[in-house]
Parts: structure tokens; C-alpha cells; sequence
């Protein structure tokens, strides 16, 4: 007979999510010692995205309406701090993303509120739910974020591209 521990998805599910943040602050300190592409600004998106397969399961489908605000709240309030502090810069013809003491403390700040936020909506709504209305806040976050950081990176590239071609004037 196998036996098997048993496991509380509300005590684990803070742990992961401070491992994901970790994993996701060395990524960015890694980031802005290589030179980005507008390929590494859109992959994480486009990946994130496959997450919304969750909802074909029936145990994670929630109201329209919870969706909306929970996309809102992360476009509204989660992504303009990250986009305030996110920047490129150009170095030796290429452009990285700048590193800032703010955005860390920004991305720290927001992960504590959305770990209460979280703890508290837990107690009102499944657990299958809570993880739909918080995958949506984040995707919410992440979107927004990721498009603005593109125009700056394109705005950059044009740049580059001006700089680097030579003048036509006789």
C-alpha cells in the first residue's frame, strides 16, 4: 500500500510563490548584464498565457465579472510601478535593461501585498478560484508591463538604427 503525506495547498502555496519571486529576482539582475531583444520582452507573455488553460476545468472557472477586476487591478495597480521602473539603456550599440534598486524593492513590495491579498480572498472563495482570480491579476500585471517595456525597446532600436546608418547629405 502506498502512503502519501498529506499536503494543504494553502500552506504550500505561499512557499512556491516565494520561490517563483525568487527565481524571478535573480532572472532580472541576470537580465541587465546581457543585451535584451524584443524576443525576450514577448516570451514571457506568450508563455504565461498557456496558463488560462486551467479554465477548462470546471473547478477554476469564476464570474466574468471577478475576471475583469482581477485583470483591471493588475493593469491598474501591479503593472504602473513596474513600468515606471523598468528602463533600457544603450551600451556599446546595444541595449540593455537598466538595473534598479527600485524595481526590486517595487517587485517586493507588490509581492507581499498580493501574498495578503491572497490569504485573505482564500477564506471567502475555493482554492481552484483564488488561484484563477490571482493567475488574472498576474497575467493583468505582466501584459501591460511587458507592451510598454516593447515600445521603449523599439523607441531604442530606432534609435540605434538612426545612429548607425550614415548621412546621405552632400
Amino acid at each position: 500500500m502506498v502512503q502519501t503525506l498529506p499536503i494543504h495547498l494553502t500552506a504550500i502555496a505561499p512557499v512556491i510563490a516565494f520561490l517563483m519571486a525568487s527565481t524571478f529576482f535573480i532572472m532580472r539582475l541576470r537580465a541587465s548584464k546581457k543585451p535584451t531583444s524584443a524576443k525576450k520582452i514577448i516570451i514571457p507573455p506568450l508563455g504565461m498565457s498557456t496558463g488560462f488553460l486551467m479554465f477548462l476545468f470546471p473547478e477554476f472557472h469564476i464570474p466574468a465579472a471577478w475576471a475583469i477586476l482581477s485583470f483591471l487591478v493588475g493593469a491598474l495597480f501591479f503593472s504602473l510601478p513596474l513600468i515606471k521602473t523598468s528602463a533600457f539603456e544603450i551600451k556599446e550599440d546595444q541595449i540593455y535593461l537598466k538595473q534598479s534598486r527600485a524595481f526590486l524593492f517595487i517587485l517586493s513590495g507588490l509581492f507581499l501585498v498580493r501574498l495578503s491579498l491572497h490569504n485573505y480572498i482564500e477564506h471567502h472563495i475555493s482554492v481552484f478560484q483564488t488561484g484563477s482570480v490571482f493567475f488574472i491579476l498576474a497575467f493583468g500585471m505582466l501584459l501591460p508591463w511587458r507592451i510598454a517595456m516593447l515600445m521603449q525597446y523599439k523607441k531604442l532600436e530606432q534609435e540605434l538604427k538612426r545612429n548607425k546608418t550614415p548621412s546621405t547629405a552632400v
